[in-house]
């Protein structure tokens, strides 16, 4: 990895739906003046409690679009249906102002950062487990059977980029999950004991889900 001054190389936060990326990324910029949230520009509607130019910019399908073809998303996603976009205005001025920016973006996203900015850290926030996953996602009390199936086979998709991820981060205890990943992002390296997520747990994950949808008869064709 390019060694840039951590203030100044962004910080990439991705995760399946509910395993806490937003909320760990919150906690991090609330609790530090030296990180800054970046942003991001979507065409699905604003949820309840949300504002436009706080959690999103909200946008038009037509006004993301001219956005890109204008060239000024460093990356962009068709994630659920949605456009999801970082606007490079969020990088430039970050580093402008010699602070961390946090990106709360998907996989696809991730990966467009990592090939746009190579300095770039990318944590790959996981689940402590499948049934808490399975929980976190039901809890909202929002998501219709077609929606849920439809997440965790992304969930499944996701989890198998996770070994392009610099580290993984498991979000238990949310509290040492914001210490691990701001500790990752000011030095760059892992301590010595390693990090708390591993390409075992990824496994983990992997064979939970697909064995979850199969007991729910949820999964396609099963």
């Amino acid at each position: 990895m390019t060694k840039v001054p951590p203030e100044v190389r962004p910080l990439v936060l991705s995760a399946p739906t509910g395993a806490g990326k937003t909320t760990i990324a919150r906690a991090l910029v609330e609790g530090e003046e030296d990180f800054v949230f970046s942003v991001s520009a979507t065409t699905r509607f604003p949820r309840k409690g949300e504002a436009h130019g706080v959690d999103y910019w909200f946008l038009s399908e037509e006004e993301f679009l001219k956005m890109v073809d204008d060239g000024e998303f460093a990356e962009w996603a068709k994630v659920h249906g949605d456009l999801y976009g970082t606007p490079k205005e969020n990088l430039t001025r970050a580093r402008q102002d010699r602070r961390q920016v946090v990106l709360d973006i998907d996989v696809q996203g991730a990966m467009q950062i990592r090939e746009a900015v190579p300095e770039a850290l990318l944590l790959f926030i996981l689940p402590p487990s499948v049934e808490l996953f399975f929980l976190r996602l039901t809890g909202r009390g929002t998501e219709k059977e077609e929606t849920l199936r439809r997440r965790l086979n992304t969930a499944l998709q996701e989890l198998e980029v996770a070994e392009a991820f610099d580290f993984l981060v498991i979000n238990g205890d949310l509290d040492e999950a914001v210490r691990e990943v701001r500790t990752l992002a000011r030095g760059g390296e892992a301590p010595p004991e390693g990090t708390s997520g591993t390409l075992d747990d990824v496994r983990l994950l992997l064979a939970g889900i697909e064995s979850l949808l199969r007991r729910e008869k949820l999964l396609q064709g099963h």
